[in-house]
C-alpha cells in the first residue's frame, strides 16, 4: 500500500522553510536577512528552530564567508563528517574542501603535544600555509577550536571566518563561549552551549555558499538544485564513526544554560573585537 507522505524535493523544502520562519519568526526577527538564511540552514539541518536562540554570529560574518569562497579560499573541516556534508558543486569556486584528521603527520604531532589529532591538525593547517584567509568550519571537536583560538593569540595568520559548532559535553560549550567572548578580529559564527555537530557545520557552509535552496540566488547565479542538499547535510550525521577525532558525533547534546548572552544587537566581545548582531 502507498503511503500518503510529500515527495516533491521542492516541495519538502518550501514547506520545511515556511515552518522555521513561521515557528522562529521572533528569533528571526532579530537577525539581518543573511544571518536569517544562515540561521534557517542551522535549524533545517537539525530539525530544531530553537537552537536560533543561541546562534551569535559577527555582523560581518556571512559577507566575510561569501566574499572568501567567491574568491576560491579552502574550507578547512575538523572532521570527515563536515566535509561529506559540504554540497560541492554548489561552491563558487570549486573550493577545496580540506580535513587532515587522517594524514599520516597527524598522530605523531598530536602525540609530541599532547593533544589530540583533531587539535593537532590545526597546526597542520599552519605549516602547510593553509589556515590564512580560509574558511574554517568545526563541527566535532572543541580542542581543534581552542587550538584554533590559541594559534591565533601567537600571531598566525587569520582565517577569512570561523564557523564554531563543536558539539559535545567536554569543552564545546567553553570553546564556543571562548570564540563569542573574543574572536581575534576573525568574523565567525557559533551556536552557545554544548549542541552543535558535523551536520551544523556542514549547513553553515552550504548556507554561504548558496542562500537557501529555493527562492535564493546563489553566489555565482548557479542554479540551485535542491534535491541533494539535504541528502548532503543529513548525511553528515550519518557518516559516524570516520574522525578518530573526540569521538563526538554529529548528534546535538542539551544546551548548557550557563553561557547565554544576549542577542539583543548591543553586544560586543569581552575584548572589544567585532560587532554582533
Amino acid at each position: 500500500m502507498a503511503l500518503d507522505y510529500v515527495r516533491d524535493p521542492a516541495a519538502i523544502y518550501e514547506a520545511s522553510f515556511a515552518t522555521i520562519r513561521r515557528e522562529a519568526a521572533p528569533l528571526l526577527a532579530r537577525l539581518p536577512e543573511g544571518a536569517q538564511t544562515l540561521a534557517i540552514r542551522l535549524a533545517h539541518s537539525c530539525g530544531m528552530v530553537e537552537i536560533i536562540e543561541d546562534l551569535r554570529l559577527s555582523v560581518d560574518a556571512v559577507a566575510a564567508g561569501r566574499a572568501a569562497l567567491a574568491a576560491g579560499a579552502p574550507i578547512l573541516v575538523d572532521a570527515e563528517m563536515v566535509a561529506h556534508g559540504v554540497i560541492r558543486r554548489h561552491l563558487p569556486a570549486g573550493n577545496a574542501v580540506l580535513c587532515r584528521l587522517n594524514e599520516p603527520e597527524v598522530a605523531p604531532l598530536a602525540a609530541r603535544l599532547g593533544t589530540t589529532r583533531s587539535a593537532a591538525q590545526v597546526d597542520l593547517w599552519v605549516e602547510r600555509g593553509e589556515l590564512s584567509g580560509a574558511v574554517v568550519a568545526i563541527g566535532n571537536a572543541p580542542t581543534a577550536l581552542f587550538r584554533l583560538l590559541e594559534l591565533l593569540d601567537e600571531g598566525v595568520e587569520p582565517p577569512a571566518a570561523i564557523l564554531g559548532f563543536p558539539v559535545g559535553f567536554v569543552g564545546a560549550a567553553e570553546s564556543k563561549a571562548e570564540l563569542f567572548a573574543g574572536p581575534r578580529g576573525v568574523p565567525f559564527a557559533t551556536l552557545l552551549g554544548r549542541r552543535g555537530g558535523s551536520a551544523l557545520a556542514a549547513a553553515a557552509v552550504n548556507a554561504l555558499a548558496t542562500g537557501l535552496a529555493t527562492g535564493a540566488e546563489p553566489l555565482g547565479g548557479w542554479t540551485e538544485r535542491p534535491q541533494s542538499d539535504a541528502g548532503a547535510e543529513a548525511g553528515a550525521a550519518s557518516v559516524a564513526g570516520q574522525d578518530g577525532g573526540e569521538g563526538q558525533s554529529a548528534a546535538l547534546a542539551p544546551d548548557n544554560q550557563a553561557v547565554r548572552p544576549p542577542c539583543d544587537g548591543s553586544s560586543a566581545s569581552a575584548k572589544g573585537e567585532g560587532r554582533l548582531v
